[in-house]
């Protein structure tokens, strides 16, 4: 399917390839933020073991099921005003299929179609999945697949499932964990550098916070596309591998929801890696947990931390001051450095 086929309705536009205007600050980069894609839109996660993991995203987290299409199940946060926020997908491993970005306008999409392909990254336009209309599939240096779509439909609640505030798509319900919505992904790459210079570059992202370790390599950076203080992360995978997943991450309303999970996830026997404790980068107040199939998934509480300045200076982590551990002291344990899906020997 050609260009012109899968989007008809976006006009021609002499947008080319973006190229970045950075400038030197004392603590990092000065860097111009395009805005031309909206926010993560949804994220498709992999499980060998589907009926438990849909188990663990209905009954424990308390995600509503939208659609069942094949052996791919989507489901939705109750904040959500798109259909879902989540696809899971039978497969013979855990890990992460294609994460899905919104662009903000149909000649935004053009835009940053044109800067991928630039890039020689671009896959092509395919139809879109339940819920989103035509799509361009891409991928990163590092090989995970990433898709960009402005058509979206709005969700419109079942009558048992009507807000009683019309600014609300969904009622809340309050069942198992109840996070308001996705918050994030983090990617797993062999290099970080060349991933996060991709979503800079190409897709018009800020780097809002970066680890740099003593031999000069990046560790980790955060990415944001709009004010929110990261949308997208990198992390060093040192197994070496390419194309994992780290974790994706849902955000709640308050701490407290967070120590809620942790209760919930302690009473329905799910594995609990580290937290609730507060992360010094971002500062974010988290909870890490494997779901059924292997994934690891956060429940984060941002803080409403937001980056309003226009001229965002990055903030860059020494490998000194990650040796110190976490924001209260607790020290980051081993496995957030080597567990990641698929699984690697």
């Amino acid at each position: 399917m050609s260009p012109a086929d899968a989007v008809p309705d976006i006009p021609p536009t002499s947008a080319t390839a973006w190229v970045p205007t950075t400038s030197p600050a004392p603590d990092g980069m000065a860097t111009r933020l395009v805005h031309d894609i909206a926010h993560l839109g949804h994220v498709e996660l992999l499980t060998p073991e589907l009926d438990r993991s849909l188990w663990f995203f209905t009954e424990v987290m308390g995600l509503t099921v939208t659609d069942t299409v094949g052996d791919s199940v989507y489901l939705r946060t109750w904040d959500n005003y798109e259909r879902h926020s989540v696809i899971l997908t039978r497969h013979r491993t855990s890990g992460i299929g294609r994460t899905a970005l919104r662009a903000a306008s149909p000649e935004a999409l053009r835009s940053r179609v044109a800067a991928i392909e630039a890039a020689s990254l671009g896959v092509g336009w395919t139809e879109g999945r339940p819920g989103i209309g035509d799509t361009y599939v891409f991928t990163d240096p590092d090989g995970h697949e990433l898709e960009l779509y402005y058509d979206t439909d709005w969700y419109t609640a079942p009558k048992d499932q009507q807000p009683a505030l019309k600014n609300q798509p969904q009622r809340y319900s309050g069942k198992g964990v109840a996070p308001r919505r996705l918050d994030h992904v983090n990617f797993l790459a062999a290099s970080v550098e060349p991933n996060g210079n991709f979503v800079r570059d190409v897709l018009g992202a800020r780097i809002s916070e970066q680890i740099q370790l003593d031999d000069g390599r990046y560790g980790a950076r955060w990415l944001s596309f709009a004010n929110k203080s990261y949308d997208l992360v990198y992390t060093e995978d040192w197994t070496g591998s390419r194309g994992r997943l780290h974790h994706i991450a849902f955000a709640t309303d308050t701490r407290e929801d967070i120590l809620r999970a942790a209760d919930i996830m302690l009473e329905n026997g799910v594995f609990i890696e580290t937290g609730p404790h507060k992360h010094a980068i971002q500062q974010t107040f988290f909870l890490y947990v494997y779901e059924p199939g292997g994934n690891r998934i956060e429940l984060c509480n941002p803080n409403t931390r937001l980056i309003l300045a226009p001229d965002w200076r990055t903030v860059t982590w020494t490998e000194a001051e990650r040796a110190k551990g976490q924001a209260w002291g607790l020290k980051t344990i081993e496995s957030f450095h080597t567990h990641g899906t698929p699984h690697v020997s």
